[in-house]
């Protein structure tokens, strides 16, 4: 959509806008009728541009209703396939398109003559979110001790919307303040907000729980400073957010678009830190892992049946129904493997996760006493830094882990 309005202002040609929503009509026959209409006012004006936002409301795939009768969606479509590819070839309209759900349009629409050229606009990399943040910076009150590239490292897999929300957070929190000028503290908790959401001060939690928690977050770091090709840990959290009590947040060095066998492992020993560090401290679980436990299950799976990284070989298992008429995955995944081979990937799912289970308890019983000295300058500190946490566990680890001296002959 900003890229449809970048494109007229450049051109300066007529322009006319409209939503796929507007030719879908509950009379028969309107739909096609606007799609005429807008074209015959295109040619009167040519040469310009028409731009279609949420194109899949009116392009969806033909002949997926459910049930018998006409559809007056298709006559609509059928309409503008007319239209864009007519006899006329001094016909100078250019028609643009925006939609989130291109795998459910129609093949005519895509082939070349209608819409040839297909530009996936995914979420901006790390150049990308520096030059976001200058525009959305511009107009306001910035203090020049921040660093709108550390703010970009930050934010990994953040839209354009993402950072938008986020500046306007930072400088919403030092209104509060009363600031005159918004500081690399407000951006910081503007982060965290946009992340996990907002801090809630009126969520009281028992000493005991606060404990639990506690332990449980630090077991998340603790595995996840130990293991290599793992993403730094930026901050831990004891504070409510959102709908979680704490948080344990990492954030990647740079921005990463393939993942190894390796460190696919190692997010699930990360996961299961928590609920491991519950036990070995309490001899009892929570409910807190819960969310935990089902990504740590969907990692094993993908691993698996996606990925072909398991001793199964490199074959996909499942394939996905897709219902195009409702326009969402409705029927899930079906099995198009035999109910032994079912077991084979249940039983490869749980030994992944077993076995990285049993990796990350090692990691904490050699960190125990680190743990528990960590675990009180939290629970009074509430917020550790990531670069506070990574001094700290290092001198609690000198302090107890002697370091192995090899013995020479």
């Amino acid at each position: 959509t900003l890229l449809a309005k970048a494109i007229a202002g450049e051109a300066n040609v007529p322009f006319f806008s409209l939503s796929g929503s507007d030719f879908v009509e509950m009379f028969v026959g309107v739909g096609a009728s606007r799609v005429r209409d807008l074209f015959g006012q295109a040619k009167k004006k040519q040469p310009c541009l028409i731009f279609v936002d949420e194109i899949d409301a009116v392009g969806r795939h033909r002949g997926a209703g459910l049930g018998g009768g006409h559809d007056e969606r298709e006559q609509t479509l059928n309409q503008l396939l007319v239209e864009m590819d007519g006899f006329d070839p001094k016909q100078t309209i250019i028609v643009i398109a925006a939609t989130n759900r291109p795998d459910i349009l129609d093949p005519a629409l895509l082939r070349p003559g209608r819409f040839d050229r297909q530009i996936v606009v995914d979420k901006p990399d790390l150049k990308g979110r520096h030059e976001i943040l200058k525009i959305h910076a511009k107009g306001k009150k910035i203090s020049k001790s921040v660093d709108l590239e550390t703010i970009a490292k930050r934010t990994p897999g953040f839209t354009g919307a993402d950072l938008a929300n986020l500046i306007n957070e930072g400088a919403l929190l030092a209104a509060r303040k009363k600031k005159k000028i918004v500081e690399m503290v407000e951006f910081e908790e503007a982060t965290d907000r946009v992340m996990a959401g907002p801090e809630r001060k009126t969520r009281l939690i028992s000493k005991k729980e606060k404990e639990i928690v506690a332990y449980h977050e630090l077991g998340h770091a603790i595995v996840a400073a130990e293991l290599p090709n793992t993403d730094p840990v930026h901050k831990i959290s004891i504070l409510p957010r959102g709908m979680a009590l704490g948080y344990t947040l990492q954030v990647p060095l740079e921005d990463k678009y393939l993942i190894s066998t390796e460190e696919i492992k190692n997010q699930i020993r990360i996961l299961m830190g928590g609920r491991i560090a519950e036990d070995l401290i309490f001899n009892e679980i929570t409910s807190g892992a819960s969310n935990d436990i089902e990504r740590a299950t969907a990692l094993a799976k993908q691993f698996v049946c996606t990925y072909g990284m398991s001793k199964l070989g490199t074959i996909q298992f499942g394939k996905t129904d897709k219902q195009v008429f409702l326009g969402k995955e409705m029927g899930g995944q079906s099995a198009d493997y035999s109910d032994s081979t079912a077991k084979q990937i249940d039983d490869e799912i749980q030994l992944i996760i077993t076995n990285c289970f049993d990796d990350a308890k090692k990691i904490l019983k050699k960190n125990l006493q680190p743990m528990k000295d960590l675990a009180k300058i939290l629970i009074e500190k509430e917020v550790i830094e990531g670069k506070d946490f990574v001094d700290l566990f290092a001198k609690t680890q000198k302090k107890y882990i002697k370091p192995k001296v090899k013995k020479t002959i």
